[in-house]
């Protein structure tokens, strides 16, 4: 395994999404889960074809963190 990403910048991941190997651009396999800091995991991705690692830290619930509870506790209404 050759190299490794910790937490790096762009957009949050799903609960099912893989990212892309930064390398030869497959989708990765999720390999591991860890518990990081609350309210977050730590997600340990392999590429099978090259064999990097990547690491992202994502949100174990999405709707309960950043933007989606400025979100959730905005004026917005649903349209009538």
């Amino acid at each position: 395994m050759t190299g490794s990403h910790p937490f790096p910048s762009g957009p949050s991941l799903s609960s099912i999404e893989c990212p892309r190997c930064p390398h030869c651009q497959i989708r990765m396999v999720l390999e591991q889960v860890s518990p990081a800091t609350p309210g977050y995991d730590l997600r340990t991705f392999v590429c099978a074809m090259c064999d990097r690692i990547t690491t992202r830290l994502v949100p174990r619930d999405p709707m309960k963190v950043g933007d989606a509870l400025r979100w959730l506790g905005s004026e917005l209404k649903h349209p009538n």
